[in-house]
């Protein structure tokens, strides 16, 4: 496994941060003030496809800070290409931005929109991903070997310390927090002598078509006797879901998740799904805001940690936040913190699942 993160502060109140924005992603707006005539902060999202909170949380929450403080901004999403990753970044570069945060989609593309940023004196922020072997001035995300510890802690507790044949599905090899998160795993699962690693494998490109097939050939190999599923995320979980499901098994064998999505807490309340991980995407898009903001002005960036790239041989000054294990005793807290809407979340034959949450 490749080194997690060091030197790792207690979070602090910069986690969240209000701050003030305004812009807008397909042209420059600014509504006067000196940070806003300084410079411009692009940021290029990877994909709508491993995960929906890019568009769904992560753009909006930028946007209001970047807006409440009057700075220029540009958002675009790469849609999973590293081709139009890399052009968007020419573009932004061209168009004169002055702060470039990535959140790459494999490292040695982020690398290369890194490098050619430095050569023109942008500096540049990674988000929620690290680049490894990249040369960016600064990370925020939150602490992933923590996000994986808190998967193998939620598996745990659902299965308890019967014996158990554990499968693995990992995110994509190319994605270093899919690395972090299978480290933090297995750092808890491997101590409990009673559970038995039977199969792991990465999902080429969280891809949850990929993730299906894959898992359906791990419980056919293991003659349908897996107990628990170690998923790096709610879409791949829900994909092993659905093979459970096939074969009459769903809501017996522990499934986790992470993102908190709608279809995840909506599989935790079904019983289908185990947990999942929870990272308050606000408090992560308002720490990269505010320390690309501060970047932008010639100040040095509030940081906790640092993060070790390996590849790079290198420690990447970090702002790194907690994540917040969810079982079905506190699916209600991602609702109040206004992550997911209740009307959403609730709809249909879970508004009495809903209720018998708590969520009201």
């Amino acid at each position: 496994m490749r080194k997690g993160i060091i030197g790792l502060a207690a979070v602090t109140a910069a986690a969240a941060l209000t701050l003030t924005a305004c812009g807008d992603d397909k042209k420059d707006t600014a509504s006067g003030g000196d940070a806003a005539a300084k410079g411009k902060i692009g940021v290029i999202l990877p994909d709508t496809k491993s995960s929906v909170r890019y568009e769904s949380f992560d753009r909006p929450f930028l946007e209001q800070s970047f807006k409440a403080a009057g700075v220029k901004y540009d958002i675009q999403n790469a849609e999973g290409s590293t081709q139009r990753f890399q052009t968007i970044a020419d573009q932004m570069i061209t168009n004169g931005v002055t702060v470039l945060i990535v959140d790459g989609l494999d490292s040695n593309s982020a690398a290369a929109v890194q490098r050619k940023a430095q050569q023109q004196g942008v500096k540049t922020i990674d988000y929620d991903r690290l680049t490894l072997g990249g040369v960016s001035d600064y990370y925020v995300s939150f602490d992933n070997v923590k996000v994986g510890e808190e998967l193998g802690k939620g598996l745990q507790k659902c299965l308890g310390d019967k014996q158990a044949n554990i499968a693995y599905l990992n995110g994509a090899p190319t994605d270093n927090n899919a690395t972090l998160f299978a480290q933090g795993a297995h750092s808890v699962l491997d101590k409990v002598a009673t559970y038995k690693k039977v199969a792991e494998q990465a999902v080429p490109d969280w891809d949850n078509q990929k993730a299906a097939t894959i898992f359906e050939q791990m419980l056919t190999q293991q003659g349908g006797k897996i107990d628990g599923v170690l998923a790096a995320n709610d879409g791949v979980g829900n994909a092993a879901i659905s093979i459970l499901k096939k074969n009459s098994q769903a809501g017996k064998v522990p499934v986790t998740g992470q993102d908190a999505t709608v279809q995840g807490l909506q599989n935790i309340l079904d019983g289908t799904q185990c947990m999942t991980v929870y990272k308050p995407v606000k408090q992560e898009a308002d720490a990269v805001a505010k320390l690309a903001i501060d970047v932008m002005k010639g100040q040095k960036g509030e940081t906790n940690g640092t993060t070790n790239d390996p590849q790079g041989k290198r420690d990447v000054p970090s702002m790194l936040l907690s994540p917040i294990g969810v079982f079905k005793d506190n699916v209600k807290q991602v609702v109040d913190d206004g992550f997911v809407k209740k009307d959403e979340l609730c709809k249909g034959a879970y508004a009495a699942k809903c209720t018998a949450a708590g969520i009201q």
